[in-house]
């Protein structure tokens, strides 16, 4: 695993009505709800370690410390961006940034992922 700080990765996603707070019940408005900007704001964390994982690693989030500063309406792009920017063995922390087609800054934060073995950590879970 060569992980290091600076490697990021961006996604583009298009604000539609399964995304809005309403639609996702963490709010009543047709707005892009937290719920789906924490989702996307942890897939650009993944794309941007996903190079350097193999096939038999995987990365978890264990914390996300977001805030969502501004409103998206259905139809708006939102670019989530991760940056790393500490690596500590497994453990690796990002800064992320969500803006709209306008360059405003809808979200920002810091998101924590630790490297894991797929299976080792799998086998771990209670299965009914």
């Amino acid at each position: 695993m060569s992980i290091t700080a600076g490697q990021h990765a961006s996604v583009d996603h298009v604000v539609g009505e399964q995304d809005t707070a309403s639609a996702l019940g963490s709010g009543d408005l047709p707005v892009l709800g937290t719920p789906r900007l924490v989702a996307w704001c942890e897939e650009a964390t993944c794309a941007a370690i996903a190079a350097e994982l193999d096939d038999a690693s995987s990365s978890v989030g264990t914390r996300v410390d977001l805030e969502h500063v501004a409103a998206s309406a259905v139809g708006t792009t939102v670019t989530a961006t991760a940056a790393v920017t500490d690596v500590d063995g497994r453990l690796v922390s990002f800064e992320v940034v969500a803006r709209d087609d306008a360059g405003q800054v809808v979200a920002h934060g810091r998101v924590r992922r630790v490297v894991v073995r797929r299976e080792p950590f799998l086998d771990r879970l209670t299965r009914p």
